[in-house]
């Protein structure tokens, strides 16, 4: 009697155990079920979006407000359309801008919504007039090795109009 009492704890508290890690691994993911009843979207076209993602946060003065719920190619303009779904109880004003900004140095990508002077806020479905595409390290590396090589190639070319001037 004693022995299946112990084992009906043990087997609770494995369930437990497995329950917990199955929630943690999801939130971790960001696959935790959320409520649509009290959301709306917007749009958000962008040149770049470097390495944003499905399910990557929406955030306003760095607190979750949404999430980007689709990604498409817009194929008439060529820029990236982004769905951002956010909750309900946060209202943007007209003006409102939209830039891709990353978490640290190598961290997710993330879109970052800077709230306007406008008294008239958007609607569902209405898009983000101002954006600001990400900022792509392996582009601005490539900017730096081209100006750096500029300079050193203004700077040869410099020398040597030195040596051959009286």
């Amino acid at each position: 009697m004693k022995r299946s009492i112990i084992d009906l704890w043990v087997g609770i508290f494995v369930a437990i155990g497995l329950a917990s890690v199955t929630f943690l691994a999801l939130k971790v993911a960001n696959l935790t079920p959320q409520s649509d009843s009290n959301s709306y979207t917007l749009i958000a076209e962008f040149d770049n979006i470097g390495g944003l993602k499905v399910k990557a946060p929406v955030k306003s003065s760095g607190v979750v407000v949404g999430r980007v719920s689709n990604i498409e190619l817009d194929t008439k303009r060529y820029v990236a359309r982004a769905t951002l779904t956010l909750n309900g109880q946060y209202h943007f004003s007209r003006d409102t801008s939209a830039e891709i900004l990353t978490a640290g140095l190598l961290g997710e990508q993330y879109v970052g919504l800077v709230q306007g002077g406008d008294e008239e806020n958007l609607k569902p479905g209405d898009r983000v007039q101002l954006t600001s595409s990400a900022l792509v390290l392996e582009q601005l590396i490539g900017k730096f090795m081209t100006s750096f090589a500029e300079g050193n190639n203004k700077a040869a070319a410099d020398a040597a109009r030195a040596e051959t001037a009286p």
